[in-house]
């Protein structure tokens, strides 16, 4: 019975991390995306730490791998089966984050660790920008600094996401953690 209930309790927080995945098909203002609070989600929902990396990286790929091959197809003139590794730097790093962040679940600590995932994500993707750019930015201190400095307008977005995820995810989360108390516990192995 016991094994019963942690593999329904993981498969309850896989599937909330993969719902906000899937929630990038969805039209929205460029940047505003679940990356942030699947990630923080899944750093303190899963004491092991190999799952709180996997499946916000398999959630995040599988939405990418639809959204690059339909929506986004018109940029690429191949089937594309992985793009933007900085991307998954930047989850990776925002997991690592939200475990230092969240060892206690309440409001201050998400609120931080949302602004706090924002950040993380604007400057490793941006960097990842820079370093790729083959002719828009320069490779000196000066062309980094006029990527950061394009991406501005989207960090808005990404908080605005992140804040909004997060205050989702784990809100229906603690939600469903009161309507169901056997069947969810604060953290998943």
């Amino acid at each position: 019975m016991a094994k019963e209930k942690l593999n329904l309790r993981f498969g309850i927080v896989a599937i909330f991390i993969l719902v906000a995945a899937l929630s990038r098909l969805i039209p929205h203002p460029p940047n505003f995306s679940p990356i942030g609070g699947m990630a923080l989600f899944g750093a303190a929902y899963f004491s092991k730490k190999h799952w709180a990396i996997l499946v916000p990286f398999i959630a995040l790929w599988l939405s990418s791998l639809i959204l690059d091959n339909t929506t986004l197809a018109h940029y690429y003139d191949h089937f594309v089966w992985f793009s933007h590794p900085y991307v998954y730097i930047a989850i990776l790093v925002i997991v690592a984050f939200g475990w230092v962040m969240l060892k206690k679940v309440k409001p201050a600590n998400l609120v931080g660790a949302s602004i706090g995932a924002s950040l993380i994500f604007f400057l490793v993707s941006n960097f990842g920008v820079w370093l790729t750019s083959t002719v828009v930015y320069a490779k000196t201190f000066g062309g980094l600094m006029a990527c950061y400095a394009a991406g501005l307008p989207f960090f808005g977005y990404t908080l605005a996401g992140d804040l909004f995820y997060v205050m989702v995810i784990f809100g229906s989360f603690e939600f469903m953690k009161q309507r169901y108390p056997s069947m969810v516990k604060a953290r998943i192995n």
